[in-house]
């Protein structure tokens, strides 16, 4: 799966310190809100195993309205439904309900998490999926041929 991710920070650079600081694999997942109604993301990672203090395998990294770096439990991001277009062998998805975006062919996105809407010029130039993160990666649930 060719999913493209817009991420706000260098993902390997925090997956390679956090692995190192906590001594298991952490990965990067996707850039998204962690709610229906969020109106901003976080980058979103998985370990393995559960956090020992904290018990989460989800955790996201964002900037807060004052520019500090904060961490929060993403565990509910399995919870979620990422509807997706494909276009050009590409999946591409909105990163919260604000996130308009342009994705190439005259596709656009909106809605993150909370609803999907696409523009498209001609609607055989994109296909919609929805898919879900399951252990950190994301499968594939529904298939449709128009928006």
């Amino acid at each position: 799966m060719n999913i493209k991710h817009n991420p706000y920070l260098d993902v390997q650079k925090a997956a390679q310190l956090y692995s190192e600081k906590d001594g298991v694999e952490v990965k990067y997942v996707c850039t998204s809100s962690t709610s229906n109604y969020g109106a901003s993301a976080a980058d979103i990672f998985f370990r393995e195993t559960p956090h020992p203090e904290f018990g989460n395998r989800y955790f996201g990294l964002y900037n807060d309205s004052q520019g500090r770096l904060m961490i929060t439990n993403a565990d509910r991001i399995e919870d979620l439904n990422f509807d997706m277009v494909e276009v050009n062998d590409e999946l591409h998805y909105s990163q919260h309900r604000h996130d308009f975006r342009g994705v190439g062919n005259g596709v656009s996105i909106d809605g993150g998490r909370d609803y999907f809407r696409v523009a498209f010029i001609d609607r055989d130039s994109f296909t919609r999926k929805t898919l879900k993160i399951k252990d950190g990666v994301f499968v594939e649930t529904v298939s449709i041929n128009s928006p």
